[in-house]
């Protein structure tokens, strides 16, 4: 057995994109007071005149990069996803959505990779928010390569574009940034199966990934999705699997309200229902704890995964 590499990916995009801006210098990176969260502290030191610190002042970031991507700059905005989510709504809203600006905003720590900080710092809903402005993509990396394959995609994007990803090192899950091949909207089949898909976004495609492992042994045929982009949807893949499998398994670190898997089950209302199982978090405030704590306690790991899926698929063997 391979030993299992770990990488923020939080590092893995700021050093792809200090490499692409030491080439480009229409790019300029903003954050609040948020340089070693971020990890674009060598733009400070390196790239000082392509990086501006706002001080903790996240609206006035939104305002400031919405105004740098009119004059043909490519603002990259840096910062805790639980406040970028939520202070910045206004100008989120009319500066970048409103006024169609090139701005990306990469909001770091995101999910409940802040735990032991508790619910002020837990960024569990902001999918749900980003994903219902007109335009705007939502993406959430699976690991260090792929986040480097989502970078120097979404610097040749014209547009809005949210990236959430955690603190944490997290499981390597390709071999390197081309073996991720990141498009925008298309997901990746890692495992074929026939009984269960497992549908992972962000750090939970790994445990679907050890899920589908432990169900193998137990009999059961899993097929393991990484959807990386929660909008715009995979839609040919999801009505694909609904189809091939019907049924389907959808595994976020989120909210169950509002984020990956309400957005499929909205899809495939419409085109093709099918049965459906959410392991996410609840819409409740949750527990104060390490991230992998939380992740045991609501079920977001392996073998939680397992437990549910099981139990999903014993529905239809009565």
């Amino acid at each position: 057995m391979s030993e299992v590499k770990y990488e923020a990916c939080r590092k893995a995009i700021a050093e792809t994109l200090f490499e692409i801006a030491k080439r480009d210098r229409s790019i300029i990176v903003l954050t609040t007071d948020a340089r070693f969260s971020a990890a674009v502290e060598r733009f400070a030191e390196e790239l000082p005149d392509q990086f501006i610190d706002v001080g903790i002042a996240e609206q006035n970031a939104v305002g400031i990069a919405a105004g740098l991507s009119k004059v043909g700059k490519k603002p990259f905005y840096f910062a805790p996803a639980c406040f970028m989510a939520s202070r910045c709504l206004d100008q989120i809203k009319v500066d970048l959505i409103y006024s169609r600006s090139n701005v990306k905003l990469v909001g770091v720590s995101g999910g409940v990779s802040y735990g032991p900080l508790g619910y002020s710092h837990h960024a569990v809903n902001d999918v749900a928010i980003m994903r219902t402005y007109p335009n705007m993509v939502v993406i959430l990396p699976s690991d260090a390569n792929q986040a480097r394959a989502v970078t120097e995609r979404v610097v040749k994007y014209m547009g809005p574009v949210y990236i959430r990803v955690g603190r944490n090192p997290s499981p390597i899950i390709y071999d390197s940034r081309e073996e991720a091949d990141f498009e925008i909207g298309k997901s990746k089949k890692l495992v074929d199966g026939s009984d269960v898909a497992l549908i992972g976004l962000g750090e939970t495609v790994y445990h679907c990934l050890e899920a589908a492992k432990l169900l193998k042994q137990k009999g059961v045929s899993a097929e393991v999705i990484d959807m990386p982009t929660v909008k715009p949807l995979d839609k040919d893949t999801i009505l694909d699997v609904s189809k091939r499998i019907n049924r389907i398994v959808v595994v976020e670190e989120h909210t169950i309200r509002g984020g990956l898997g309400s957005a499929i089950a909205e899809f495939l209302a419409a085109e093709n229902p099918t049965p459906m199982e959410f392991i996410s978090l609840p819409d409740d405030f949750l527990m104060t704890g390490k991230q992998h704590e939380l992740y045991e306690y609501y079920g977001l790991s392996y073998s939680g995964i397992v437990e549910r899926v099981i139990r999903f698929l014993s529905k239809f063997r009565r």
